[in-house]
């Protein structure tokens, strides 16, 4: 898969983020779908591009913002593995529980 994988659940978050654009415009949904995926492969090359949110989590992640969207990413992981993606107006403190409940993947 394009140099990097998906937690379930994060696979999850771009399909209920397209959902929940689709509902008024698909092709907004589409757009910003694309956009998600088109900035996570531009990370796999770069995966320390993104920044530390030890507001969040203490873990190593990274955390890359696409059209109001966090991305969270394990950057050391081969391939790259994307946590979660959550919209960036929501709590911190519901940011850092949904971190908390995603697991890194088995080595």
């Amino acid at each position: 898969m394009n140099g990097y994988g998906l937690h379930p659940e994060a696979a999850v978050d771009i399909t209920e983020i397209w959902e929940f654009i689709a509902a008024d415009n698909l092709t907004a949904a589409d757009s910003v779908r694309d956009d998600i995926e088109a900035a996570i492969g531009f990370l796999v090359p770069f995966p320390h591009q993104g920044h530390r949110r030890p507001d969040l989590t203490s873990r190593p992640l990274r955390f890359a913002n696409v059209r109001g969207y966090l991305i969270a990413y394990a950057p050391d992981e081969k391939p790259l593995w994307v946590v979660a993606v959550i919209h960036g107006s929501r709590s911190p403190r519901v940011m850092a529980a949904i971190l908390r409940g995603r697991e890194e993947p088995a080595s």
